[in-house]
């Protein structure tokens, strides 16, 4: 049923509190790195994905293992290696000599939230065998097709420093991510709560807060967050922006970008828009939530050309040029 804007409002704000305490929940964990944590729960009202980027010992590992805590759900880490097999990652046919047919034995994949660790440490095989999940929402194992279970979250992480011994990412697999989220050192202040509470060597229990069930019913309220044809307008000048930047007055920025960002770039940005609003407590779409998330949805579609890494530039700095430009409407 289609709700009118002042309903989805009042459905947000009564769903609203849940997801609070989620963050309530995590932050007894986490220190800081709150737009890590947003992130991770727009993913998860998006049913999207999510490719962090940081230097080791950011708590990465921490902050997606502490969200499925969180919403009991059950959780697996995947260590990507360059020896991992993609048996490894979906499963395999296992044949029973006893009585001669073979039987499915599930890989870890087969789980709410996955942490797909280091995952550019792992050959493209690899890789690619999570492109039917994080797609389609199951996984073929020889004839038989198996559904994965909801929610379903993967977070892949990858070190932006140490390149030696990896393998990048196919541009196939990076658009199937609807966020790739960039993660920095924490404040001093921060670095030192962290210290006293590592001082002691007590683990923090998080208080299961959310079902799947309710996450269902959460996720069913962001489908209904409205969207002003203005709004999408301003979205798909963006993402046009980055593919033929000369028609919106940006001639400077012409040879800088070899490939703009595609159609999947233009639906998650609304997806990703909708998730923001409803954390802010709307149920509408404003342009700020377009320019919020922006960065996180298109940094990662934007190919720069070897004339602006000559010139320094990075694909956030271009994209800063063309949030600046386009009209808000």
């Amino acid at each position: 049923m289609k709700l009118t804007v002042q309903q989805v409002n009042e459905e947000v704000q009564k769903q609203l509190p849940m997801i609070v305490h989620v963050m309530e929940e995590m932050g007894k964990v986490m220190v800081g790195q709150r737009n890590l944590l947003e992130k991770l729960l727009i993913g998860l009202l998006s049913d999207g994905h999510i490719l962090v980027e940081g230097v080791p010992g950011l708590a990465k590992t921490t902050a997606v293992k502490t969200l499925s805590d969180s919403i009991q759900t059950k959780f697996r880490r995947i260590q990507f290696t360059p020896d991992l097999l993609p048996a490894d990652v979906i499963g395999t046919q296992i044949y029973s000599p006893k009585n001669g047919e073979f039987t499915v034995k599930q890989g870890p994949v087969f789980a709410n939230i996955i942490l797909a660790d280091e995952i550019n440490r792992a050959p493209a095989k690899v890789q690619s065998a999570l492109l039917e999940a994080m797609q389609e929402r199951q996984v073929t194992i020889g004839e038989e097709t198996f559904p994965l279970p909801t929610p379903f979250l993967v977070m892949a992480t990858q070190n932006p420093i140490e390149q030696e011994g990896t393998y990048p990412l196919p541009e196939a697999q990076v658009d199937r991510f609807m966020l790739k989220v960039k993660v920095d050192y924490p404040s001093k202040e921060e670095e030192i709560l962290i210290m006293k509470r590592r001082a002691q060597n007590h683990e923090v229990k998080v208080e299961v807060v959310l079902t799947p069930e309710k996450i269902h019913q959460a996720k069913e309220i962001v489908d209904q967050v409205f969207v002003d044809d203005k709004i999408y307008d301003y979205a798909s000048n963006v993402v046009f922006a980055t593919r033929q930047p000369d028609l919106f007055g940006l001639k400077d920025m012409k040879g800088l970008i070899e490939y703009g960002a595609s159609p999947r770039a233009s639906i998650y940005l609304i997806r990703a828009a909708k998730s923001h609003a409803f954390l802010q407590g709307r149920g509408y779409v404003t342009p700020q939530d377009i320019k919020s998330i922006g960065a996180d949805v298109l940094r990662h579609r934007v190919l720069i050309s070897y004339e602006a890494e000559a010139q320094d530039l990075s694909s956030d700095d271009l994209l800063l040029r063309v949030f600046d430009k386009i009209d808000v409407p």
